[in-house]
């Protein structure tokens, strides 16, 4: 199914397909993104799968609110970082220990999208949403909606469309270690 982002109807048909495990392409801040819920749903491995994309190499989860980070660590995050929120800046932070849907994991990178409409989304579903660029593994990211729809509508239960992208920048993703910023990915914010 294919349906635009200024679509009336657009933020209830895509939380409800992703509450369900459905995989979505989504356009966000950055670049268009497969997008699955987080949690029961193997929605990672079924991205992976898409994307042929490594077991090993994690996915950036969005949240819908600033705040919501500290659902899911303890990391002390500097207030640098926390107002360059909402927007497109990715945090790596270590995981609390005692959530059971990240028994495998010791750290996440988290961004709170600077795009309404996919917050909206993202609270619809009540639990963070994987994000990662639309592109096979090793080949450069889609930036035109008609690409992404020759390529990957059939392996996808919708994709929203909100025009090209071309040009975008990727979020700027940092870590956070001994209480110091490392830059591991400059995109379009600058810390």
């Amino acid at each position: 199914m294919i349906i635009n982002k200024n679509d009336e109807n657009s933020i209830s048909v895509t939380s409800e397909i992703l509450k369900k495990g459905g995989i979505v392409i989504l356009p966000t801040d950055t670049v268009y993104g497969f997008s699955g819920i987080t949690g029961d749903f193997f929605t990672d491995k079924k991205i992976r799968l898409i994307k042929g994309r490594s077991e090993t190499k994690p996915f950036i989860q969005l949240i819908a609110n600033p705040e919501d980070i500290y659902k899911y660590t303890n990391d002390i995050i500097p207030q640098k970082l926390i107002s360059k929120w909402p927007g497109s800046l990715s945090i790596i932070v270590h995981l609390k220990q005692e959530l059971p849907e990240y028994k495998t994991q010791q750290t996440v990178a988290f961004r709170c999208p600077g795009d309404e409409w996919l917050r909206k989304i993202i609270a619809e579903c009540n639990k963070p949403i994987y994000s990662t660029s639309v592109n096979k593994s090793g080949q450069p990211v889609l930036d035109e909606q008609a690409a992404i729809c020759s390529e990957f509508e059939k392996d996808c239960d919708l994709i929203v469309l909100d025009g090209d992208k071309k040009n975008a920048c990727p979020s700027t993703l940092v870590s956070i270690e001994n209480n110091e910023i490392k830059i591991l990915r400059q995109g379009s914010v600058k810390i």
